[in-house]
């Protein structure tokens, strides 16, 4: 579901770059792959180091935390790189994506 996500956010917002390289389906699927590690592999120990602020800000700092990560997959990502900005708003998309996805399995096993 991230590269169906990150697919839709990059229809959606552009790379926020001159340049927009069209990139493939595997392309896509290995910018979700890496961002799945990347997301499971760091985001604990930021979350933990950006907690004063999370708590400060009500929670909104986790659309930073999340816009980060998206940043730093993407960056490794070889054909995909985004603006920090364009980042936070792919953040946004994914948690929808991911949320709605959620839901529908949610939904599904309760009938």
């Amino acid at each position: 579901m991230n590269s169906l996500g990150l697919w839709i956010a990059v229809r959606l917002f552009g790379t926020g770059k001159e340049i927009d390289v069209t990139v493939g389906i595997i392309g896509f699927l290995s910018a979700g792959l890496i961002f799945s590690i990347v997301n499971s592999i760091l985001k604990p120990f930021i979350v933990i180091l950006s907690m004063p602020a999370i708590l400060v800000t009500l929670g909104l700092f986790m659309l930073i935390v999340n816009g980060l990560l998206v940043y730093i997959s993407l960056a490794i990502t070889p054909g995909i790189s985004m603006t920090f900005l364009n980042s936070i708003l792919t953040g946004i998309i994914l948690s929808l994506v991911n949320y709605i996805v959620s839901a529908a399995v949610a939904l599904k096993s309760d009938k």
